[in-house]
């Protein structure tokens, strides 16, 4: 029974369709098909979206917002004078080059006169900025290289040399991460697997044994910032994998635009809300504060979902398949025994690991002018990332709020349980008044070793994610949002989308991946796969979801089959040794 229609016009067996869906029936199917998709973040919006195309009929149930964590949020009571509330957001997001999946969607989403629809409201920014607390910055310009004819010696060489000159470290522990990247990236897919899927990230560059500056930059912070994971217990695979996308294809080839690229305005205003129109115009029905809070199931299929509206009232849900799109400890919690006794394997879900990984705003009174793109404070206790808003979007800061603020440095906190630099506290024990000035300090004391660049007396106002409560009883916060760690060893707990229960498929940054990142991306690909998987079983000609793989280098795949041979006879890989 939804939400919204008139109880005496709703009968169970027919609560999703009722008439509301103008779609026509499913491609290949006589009768159609009706669809539930619970949870309305992307994973859930590209289920939907890419089930209406294919003439599902789809309603789409959501607990708290549409957008999940890739949603803005407007600060409540900021606007005056006619303009809108300040924008707020979770944490800020970009979209590297090598994203494919969330791009396609967007070009299929129609906005303003763009050629590309949501898709030409990316921007490609031109710099990534290295701060040091008491320490000489270094800002490294982002763009396509030129392509170079590959030897591994060239490789250990060149890459070598461009990581010591720019982070500013010896010669040879240049050389020395170059090998790894060298290792892993000839490494064939059997050895990604069975090997460095198993290792942690610290044990495989031998983080404990070098320099500082090598522990900061490429033990810490490439899995801090990148992944919100500590370099102990980060997956090889996973990290090596971005290494791969990011420093491993220089030339940029196959990727979808510039390396790294955010949106130019509010996330909802340039994406969420224009890709909600063309769902609705499509007949997608969506049904918001809805909470689900199980499952019934019948000889191997699920016959209905049982939820609860914002007033507590209980429901069921009945639906042809079911689509669960919610974040993996939700969705762990709707597999009861009955369940479980049909697809076993996702009880190993309760062994996957969340931390925390979000954001606050300073609104500014003058532009930041801080870098041209973003910026990763590399001696940071919180493990802090910002971008100053303002020069990517198109509309401008003054048309928010009360028309005073000039600019956002959007923060991002990485590390949420080590002590910071003025209440020794983690951030999970500071108020959030507490957060703020903390991470306030350690940005300034980034940026002013060397020249006043951030003013106390140029902050207007702050916001931090809503996701963040504090808890009295607790003396601590809690998140309503955290993020799916890559652990060594978590692929053997995560589940394919489609498993012996005939009629639920799974989307979400936990379903296993080609991309093995808990990200929109991955999300996105996760609920194409949910699709495709429901089209077999529905017996559908409708056109598959198309999904996209990751760039390999193509002059490595001689390397990567010799180390096949190599890793089926128990020997290392062929780079493998220690310098």
């Amino acid at each position: 029974m939804l939400r919204g229609t008139a109880v005496a016009g709703v009968a169970a067996a027919g609560a999703l369709t009722a008439g509301v869906l103008r779609s026509g029936p499913a491609a290949g199917s006589p009768n159609g098909r009706r669809v539930a998709v619970l949870g309305g973040g992307v994973a859930g919006l590209t289920a939907a979206h890419e089930l209406i195309e294919r003439g599902f009929q789809v309603t789409i149930f959501e607990r708290r917002a549409w957008g999940g964590k890739a949603r803005s949020v407007p600060v409540p009571g900021t606007g005056s004078g006619g303009r809108p509330d300040l924008p707020g957001e979770h944490g800020f997001r970009f979209f590297p080059g090598f994203y494919q999946h969330v791009p396609d969607t967007m070009r299929r989403i129609p906005f303003a006169d763009n050629p590309n629809g949501v898709w030409n409201n990316l921007v490609t920014v031109s710099e990534a900025r290295f701060a040091r607390r008491d320490g000489d910055d270094f800002r490294l310009p982002l763009g396509p290289r030129s392509r170079m004819a590959f030897t591994p010696d060239s490789f250990r060489e060149t890459m070598g040399a461009a990581l010591a000159t720019t982070l500013n470290m010896p010669a040879n522990e240049g050389v020395y991460f170059a090998d790894r990247l060298l290792v892993f990236n000839s490494s064939c897919d059997a050895r990604r697997l069975g090997q460095w899927e198993h290792t942690s990230w610290r044990d495989y560059v031998g983080g404990n044994a070098r320099s500082h500056e090598f522990r900061a930059l490429l033990s810490r912070t490439l899995t801090s910032i990148m992944v919100a994971a500590k370099e102990d217990v980060a997956s090889v695979r996973t990290i090596g994998t971005m290494g791969e996308q990011f420093l491993g294809n220089p030339a940029e080839i196959g990727n979808d635009g510039g390396l790294d690229r955010v949106l130019n305005g509010p996330t909802n205003a340039v994406w969420i809300e224009p890709w909600l129109q063309r769902m609705r115009d499509l007949g997608v029905q969506f049904e918001l504060g809805t909470e689900v809070r199980g499952l019934d199931m019948r000889d191997r299929r699920i016959t209905a979902a049982r939820v609860v509206d914002s007033a507590g009232a209980q429901r069921t849900i009945e639906a042809d398949y079911f689509v669960v799109a919610v974040p993996a400890a939700q969705a762990n919690a709707l597999w009861s025994p009955d369940v479980l006794a049909v697809r076993p394997e996702l009880a190993t879900m309760n062994r996957l690991f969340s931390d925390w990984m979000n954001g606050i705003q300073f609104y500014l009174r003058r532009p930041a002018e801080i870098s041209k793109g973003h910026t990763a404070y590399i001696d940071a206790p919180w493990a802090l990332t910002s971008i100053d808003q303002n020069q990517m979007w198109a509309r401008k800061f003054t048309e928010f709020g009360d028309g005073t603020v000039q600019d956002c440095l959007s923060v991002d906190i990485s590390d949420w349980n080590s002590p910071g630099m003025l209440y020794g506290k983690p951030a999970k024990e500071c108020t959030h008044e507490e957060i703020a000035r903390e991470v306030w300090a350690q940005i300034a004391a980034h940026l002013n070793d060397r020249g006043d660049v951030l003013h106390d007396a140029d902050l207007h106002s702050w916001f931090l994610d809503p996701g963040i409560t504090w808890q009295d009883s607790q003396h601590r916060n809690a998140n309503a949002d955290p993020l799916l760690i890559n652990t060594a060893g978590s692929w053997d707990f995560r589940p394919e989308s489609h498993g012996a229960l005939e009629n639920l498929f799974l989307a979400g940054d936990y379903v296993r991946t080609n991309i093995d990142l808990a990200t929109m991306e991955g999300a996105n690909e996760s609920a194409r796969t949910a699709v495709n998987a429901l089209l077999d079983v529905a017996g559908s000609n409708a056109e598959r979801c198309r999904t996209f793989t990751l760039y390999r280098a193509p002059e490595l795949e001689p390397l990567r089959q010799i180390d096949a041979g190599r890793y089926a006879a128990g020997q290392p890989n062929m780079f493998d040794v220690q310098i």
